[in-house]
């Protein structure tokens, strides 16, 4: 589990194919501190296990699935990513809950600069905007952000100067791909009204 507050901005080293995975490694010198085999490290919002460290690096092993459903396989090295260590007990939970479970892959519309900010389009994958609310809260590409708007195709959030300069999303352009994972407790409130109504 994750609380989506991005820790670092680290680099993918390399990605070694085989067959439809990869071993990918990522240099990130703080998240690495305390880094061990079977750690949960997010990577752009996707939860990756460690398999190894060496210096300020760890290699993890990304399967097919996890590429068919996000922005991973599209990386290459010297690309920066968002870096966060998993949650621990005494952890401030900042930002909101997050699984490192990618939902859906979005694409950056537009962005607008604002007095100090930016705002940030981003469209959806069909089916997605159900389950995201205006002022609820979304993870973009590992960041917990709070929505802004939202209609059926795109929802809308505003960077502060300070996750521009820290996170990937003040590099991105337009058409620029972007991993998203909706709040998990409106996916359970949603089956859990489902099969009530079907009860009925």
């Amino acid at each position: 589990m994750f609380t989506g507050i991005v820790e670092e901005l680290g680099e993918i080293v390399s990605l070694a194919w085989e067959g439809d995975g990869a071993k990918v490694t990522v240099r990130g010198p703080v998240v690495v501190t305390d880094a061990k085999h079977g750690d949960s490290i997010a990577v752009n919002g996707v939860c990756l296990t460690v398999i190894s460290t060496t210096g300020d690096t760890f290699e993890t092993e990304v399967m097919k699935e996890t590429f068919d459903r996000s922005s991973l396989g599209s990386l290459a090295p010297g690309e920066r990513v968002n870096l966060e260590r998993a949650v621990t007990a005494a952890t401030r939970l900042g930002g909101h809950i997050v699984q490192g479970h990618v939902d859906g892959v979005g694409t950056i519309a537009s962005k607008k600069p604002g007095g100090g900010w930016e705002d940030v389009r981003i469209l959806l994958p069909e089916g997605m905007s159900r389950y995201i609310v205006e002022k609820g809260s979304i993870t973009v590409d590992g960041i917990s952000l709070t929505v802004v708007a939202v209609d059926d195709e795109s929802f809308t959030v505003s960077l502060i100067p300070t996750t521009l300069e820290l996170t990937t999303l003040g590099r991105k352009q337009p058409g620029a791909l972007v991993n998203l994972e909706v709040d998990v407790i409106a996916k359970y409130v949603e089956k859990l009204v489902a099969a009530q109504r079907g009860a009925e």
